[in-house]
C-alpha cells in the first residue's frame, strides 16, 4: 500500500528531508547540502543514525533517528560501536588493501549485500512511519542508501538522488558495473585475468540486487512500476553529482532526471576549529616553510603503516616541510613521529588546514579530492579501494594531482612525489578551482529546489 502524496499549499516553505547513511564522510556533505537547503528558505530536517544529530544542529536544520545499515562510520572506522560481523568486515577490508587494488575491490565486492541491503523491509517501515509524521514535500537521499531509494520507489514518493561519490556510482551504460573502475590511474594497471574475476563478482553482485529490488517492490509497491536494474534506480527527477563535469565523463542516457554536477559540497563560510588548532599550524610553519596534509579517511587511517611511510618520505626528502597527520585509532602507534615537524592527530579539522597547507597526501576520496579542487591544494592520491582508482584517474587527467600506488608505494617514492608537488604545482589546479567558483551547496540547493517547484506544478 502506498503512502500518499504530499501536495505542498502555495506559498508554504517546501519541507525536505535529507536522508544520510551512518558514515560520516557522507552524512558530512549531506549535513552541508541541508543546511544550504535551509538557508535557500526549505524547511529541512535531516534524517540518519543517532550519533550524527550534531550535524543537523550545527546545519541548522532539524533531526530525526533513520538507520539505514548496519555498518556505521561515525568518523573513525575502527573505534565505531557496530556489530561483531561489522568489525570482522573492515578487518577483511583493511587485510585485502595490503594486497593491492583488485583484492581490496574483491573483498567489498564480497561484503556488498550486508552493507548496502542488509534489511530493506525495515527501512520502508521506518521511513513510512517517518513519512506519516513529517509530511515531507521531497526527500534527498544519499544514492548508497539503497534501502532508502528502494522504499521510495515503493511508496511513490517524490525524491533527489545524491551521488556522494565517483559520477559512475550510478551506472551510465548497460555494460557499466558497480563496483568496477571505469578508468585507471597510470600507477595502478590490474593484469587483465584480475579484471575479468572483478566483473563476474560485480555482475553477480547486479544481478542479486535487482533480484532482491524486484522481490521488495512486488510486496510492497503495489500499483508501482518495477525498479529495474537496482544499481542504476535512482531519481527520474534531479540526480546531484557532488563532483566537477569534467569533459570526458561518459555520456548518460536520458531519463528525464535533470544531472546537477555541483562540483563540491564545501560550504562558504568554514568555522574555525579554536585556538588549539591555530597554535599547531604557528607551531609547524615556525619550523618549516611547507606544510603537508595526509589524510586516508575515515576508514583506511587504520593503515598505520602507510602513514608511517609517507611521514619518513616527507622529513627525509623534503628538508623544509612539516607534516600534518590524521591518523584515527593508529595515533598512539604514530604517536613517536611527533616532533617539531610532525603533528600526528587522531582527527583534524581537514577543510580549514586545506587553506593553510601546501599540498595533502589523500586516498582518493570524494570529500578529500573535490575539497583540494575547491581549496587549490595540489595533491599526492593513494586510491585502496571503491570510486578511489576512478577519481585518481580524473585527478591526473584534470592536471589536479599525482597518483601513485598505495601497495607499491616506498618513503622516497612517497617523499619525491610531494617535493615535486610542493615545487611546481599541477598544470590544471588554478583553471579548474576557477571553474568551481560559484558552484558548491548553495548552488545545488537553488537548482535542487527550483526542480521541486517545477515538479510541485506538473503535479
Amino acid at each position: 500500500m502506498t503512502s500518499p502524496r504530499p501536495t505542498r499549499a502555495a506559498g508554504r516553505p517546501p519541507r525536505v528531508v535529507v536522508v544520510s547513511p551512518p558514515f560520516h564522510s557522507h552524512a558530512q556533505p549531506l549535513s552541508v547540502l541541508a543546511g544550504a537547503l535551509a538557508e535557500a528558505g526549505a524547511r529541512v530536517h535531516f534524517a540518519s543514525a543517532p550519533p550524527f544529530a550534531p550535524m543537523a544542529e550545527e546545519a541548522g536544520v532539524g533531526f530525526v533517528p533513520l538507520t539505514v545499515t548496519r555498518n556505521a562510520n561515525t568518523g573513525v572506522a575502527r573505534s565505531t560501536r557496530q556489530g561483531a560481523r561489522e568489525a570482522e568486515r573492515l578487518d577483511e577490508f583493511l587485510d585485502a588493501t595490503r594486497e593491492g587494488a583488485v583484492a581490496a575491490l574483491l573483498a567489498q565486492a564480497r561484503h556488498r549485500g550486508e552493507d548496502l541491503l542488509s534489511d530493506p523491509e525495515r527501512v520502508l517501515s521506518e521511513l513510512r512511519a517517518l513519512h506519516e509524521r513529517l509530511a515531507p514535500d521531497w526527500y534527498v537521499v544519499d544514492q548508497l542508501s539503497y534501502p532508502v531509494t528502494l522504499a521510495l520507489h515503493c511508496l511513490g514518493l517524490p525524491f533527489a538522488t545524491f551521488c556522494p561519490g565517483h559520477p559512475t556510482y550510478v551506472p551510465h551504460r548497460p555494460e557499466a558495473l558497480f563496483g568496477v573502475p571505469y578508468a585507471w590511474p597510470r600507477a595502478i594497471r590490474p593484469p587483465a585475468e584480475a579484471l575479468v574475476e572483478l566483473r563476474r563478482a560485480a555482475r553477480a553482485n547486479d544481478v542479486a540486487f535487482t533480484e532482491r529490488f524486484a522481490e521488495v517492490s512486488r510486496a510492497h509497491g503495489a500499483g508501482i512500476d518495477p525498479p529495474g536494474r537496482a544499481f542504476a534506480l535512482a531519481s527520474r527527477r534531479a540526480v546531484v553529482f557532488n563532483y566537477p563535469r569534467f569533459p570526458w565523463l561518459p555520456e548518460r542516457a536520458s531519463t528525464g532526471a535533470e544531472f546537477l554536477y555541483g562540483g563540491h559540497c564545501v560550504p562558504a563560510g568554514e568555522t574555525a576549529p579554536g585556538e588549539q588548532w591555530e597554535a599547531v599550524v604557528r607551531r609547524l610553519r615556525s619550523t618549516s616553510r611547507r606544510m603537508v596534509l595526509v589524510a586516508l579517511g575515515t576508514f583506511l587511517s587504520a593503515r598505520a603503516d602507510v602513514l608511517d611511510l609517507l611521514v619518513r618520505g616527507v622529513l627525509a626528502h623534503v628538508p623544509d616541510a612539516a607534516v600534518v597527520v590524521a591518523a584515527g585509532d593508529s595515533a598512539p602507534a604514530l604517536a613517536r613521529l611527533s616532533g617539531p615537524r610532525v603533528h600526528v592527530a587522531r582527527v583534524v579539522p581537514q577543510r580549514w588546514l586545506l587553506r593553510r597547507v601546501d599540498v595533502m597526501v589523500h586516498h582518493g576520496g570524494n570529500n578529500s579530492f573535490t575539497e583540494c579542487v575547491a581549496s587549490g591544494t595540489p595533491a599526492l592520491i593513494l586510491p585502496f579501494s571503491s570510486d578511489q582508482f576512478s577519481i585518481a584517474h580524473d585527478a591526473e587527467r584534470a592536471g589536479l594531482a599525482t597518483c601513485a600506488d598505495p601497495s607499491r608505494l616506498d618513503s622516497e617514492e612517497a617523499g619525491t612525489a610531494v617535493r615535486g608537488l610542493l615545487s611546481r604545482a599541477p598544470e590544471g589546479m588554478s583553471w579548474w578551482t576557477g571553474q568551481l567558483r560559484g558552484l558548491g551547496p548553495d548552488w545545488i540547493a537553488d537548482r535542487l529546489l527550483r526542480a521541486m517547484e517545477r515538479e510541485g506544478r506538473r503535479r
